[in-house]
């Protein structure tokens, strides 16, 4: 790249470099933002290159522990369903998709009595698990049992409401009225 101008040579290096980078405490970085400063050039006997001191900022994406995200299913298992939320996937195991017993379809998808998830629906869930030591073996784990967790347009179809029985309101006792006494 000594053919082109620092500043574009150090943007390409930086992204070609960092771009799907995982750090364990930063996160999977995702796209450089701007080139804060360039220091002087470093050249290494018997290297080929130049270094040069650079400060950086990048978008990146660390799911935390009881962070809402939106995402699309785009797997189905026996075990469960995956969803990209963002620029990585979640697993929502079966057991954290409803407050039902769920079934895998051959057909794709994973149902309960009254409801269903298939590939391509949109949700919302909880992350519950993240484990971003590397990027082979990046896990995150996601629920949806949660009120107003699961597939988006499931809200809509609220529950109807549990019948209770409707205590009988006592009226409260309406004080005497005192005998004037007259001299």
């Amino acid at each position: 790249m000594f053919g082109k101008k620092i500043e574009e040579a150090i943007e390409e290096s930086v992204r070609v470099g960092f771009n799907g980078f995982l750090d364990p405490n930063e996160g999977l970085f995702l796209e450089l933002i701007d080139v804060e400063s360039i220091g002087d050039g470093l050249i290494i006997s018997g290297d080929g290159a130049v270094y040069y001191d650079t400060v950086f900022n990048m978008v990146s994406y660390k799911p935390l522990v009881q962070e809402l995200v939106e995402g699309t299913i785009s797997e189905i298992a026996e075990f469960g369903a995956f969803a990209k939320i963002g620029p990585i996937e979640g697993l929502i195991h079966k057991s954290q998709i409803m407050d039902d017993f769920v079934s895998y379809s051959k057909s794709g998808s994973l149902a309960g009595k009254e409801r269903s998830i298939k590939i391509g629906d949109k949700v919302r869930a909880r992350v519950i698990a993240a484990n971003l030591k590397n990027l082979q073996t990046a896990k995150v784990g996601l629920t949806m049992r949660q009120e107003g967790l699961g597939v988006i347009g499931w809200a809509d179809k609220k529950a109807e409401p549990k019948k209770t029985a409707k205590k009988e309101e006592k009226e409260a006792p309406k004080p005497k009225k005192k005998k004037e006494e007259r001299e």
